[in-house]
């Protein structure tokens, strides 16, 4: 009983913040953080342990399925290329930027654990930058990509974790295999999405005269969908995204309006409450975690985490900017599949690259590290390296949220001088 007072408390504190937030000029996230970390040093407070498959089916099926189905599918495919890289290419650069800085850095950081840790902080969340910016007039072009790049990422830095993790537990990493395995898993999810979708659609066009049985259909899909993918061993995160897809578009043209206004408003609720949710957990889990670590170790810890959240932003930047430079090359040379809508500007390069925070699936994969290893024995620096990464979706959290709205604003007044 005493947990479930604990839940309402935090659902209470979630709500009351989020409504201050704006009198107070602080993006909700951050106060939810703040707050988090607040509520977990309480010494009365027992601790709330997160479960990691709890996150990834709970958490992750509605975010991704919302953000799947709001988004522009005609500005998805107008920036497919900028979101591929991004969510792709940028995540195994950054995966092993970050293990080269780790591993030189940090005493004792092998090359398998410095990618296991590079795996884990690899994937943007992009819910956290949409959270932070709504309201500051940023431009579609920057959203869809931002939004589009997390509906793949978590794909992505996902296939590159249970590859660092295998690593250590002694697996040999065959590149090509590895290539496949990804390519298996992206497939898959696609065609489970596919199907699901097709699915659902059949339901909901023989069910439409219901608005309660329609809309139950469609909130409980996309959890269905993630499971069904993971059991056959295919990416959960890219068959909600179809998912999603696919629905927004036979929305449109099928779903009566009524059902439309009344679903947006359930979804609405439901995405409040899980994004407050996540935000008052990450923050939660810090003093938790700092307990487990020495205290000679949390001020050098600290500073690896900033070091490494620096390396993650600069190479964001790089990667970011290189995309825009090629894109303009490759308009002029008559590139077919860019156009000029594809193009950005270093404004938008600027406002991206500073979105880059981590959030909620780097702290699950992070806590979610095995506790043992294939023969008994513990997985080692294992604390070290779940400290440093919740450290450092904390620094981009905090860091980047609390200034990201004022380098907005500032862009804005550069462009209109």
């Amino acid at each position: 009983m005493e947990n479930y007072s604990i839940v309402i408390f935090i659902l209470a504190v979630m709500i009351g913040l989020s409504a201050m937030a704006d009198r107070v000029k602080i993006p909700y996230p951050i106060l939810l953080i703040c707050a988090g970390i607040a509520i977990g040093f309480i010494p009365s407070i027992p601790e709330i342990e997160i479960n990691p498959e709890v996150i990834f089916l709970i958490f992750l099926p509605p975010l991704l399925y919302d953000a799947a189905f709001n988004i522009s599918f005609q500005e998805f495919k107008i920036h497919r290329n900028t979101i591929g890289t991004l969510a792709v290419s940028l995540v195994f650069l950054t995966a092993s930027g970050i293990a080269v800085v780790a591993h030189y850095l940090i005493p004792g950081m092998t090359w398998p654990l410095a990618f296991v840790l590079g795996a884990i902080l690899s994937a943007t969340d992009a819910v956290a930058a949409i959270s932070i910016t709504r309201g500051l007039g940023l431009s579609q072009k920057t959203s869809t990509i931002l939004e589009g790049e997390s509906l793949i990422n978590d794909a992505s830095a996902l296939v590159a974790y249970r590859f660092a993790v295998a690593a250590v537990t002694g697996s040999v990493f065959v590149f090509w295999k590895a290539s496949l395995n990804f390519l298996v898993l992206m497939a898959g999810g696609f065609l489970v999405g596919f199907v699901c979708g097709k699915l659902l659609s059949f339901i909901i066009k023989r069910v439409q005269h219901n608005n309660t049985v329609a809309i139950s259909f469609m909130l409980l899909m996309p959890f269905v969908t993630y499971r069904l993918a993971e059991e056959l061993n295919v990416s959960g995160v890219i068959a909600v995204v179809i998912l999603g897809l696919s629905i927004a578009r036979f929305s449109k043209k099928i779903l009566p309006e009524q059902m439309k206004t009344q679903s947006k408003s359930i979804w609405e609720i439901i995405i409040f409450l899980l994004n407050g949710l996540i935000f008052i957990l990450i923050g939660l889990e810090f003093p938790y975690i700092a307990r487990s670590i020495k205290p000679q170790h949390i001020l050098p810890y600290t500073l690896y985490a900033l070091a490494i959240t620096v390396a993650a932003l600069l190479l964001r930047f790089f990667r970011v900017y290189m995309q825009q430079v090629n894109l303009e090359r490759a308009y002029k040379k008559g590139h077919s599949r860019v156009t000029v809508n594809a193009l950005y500007d270093f404004k938008n390069s600027l406002i991206i690259s500073w979105s880059g925070m981590r959030g909620i699936v780097s702290l699950a994969i992070a806590i979610g590290l095995p506790t043992h290893l294939q023969d008994g024995t513990p997985f080692p620096m294992r604390n070290a390296i779940i400290f440093i990464s919740v450290a450092v979706v904390l620094f981009t959290l905090v860091g980047q949220g609390l200034t990201l709205p004022w380098l907005i604003r500032w862009l804005k007044r550069k462009e209109g001088e």
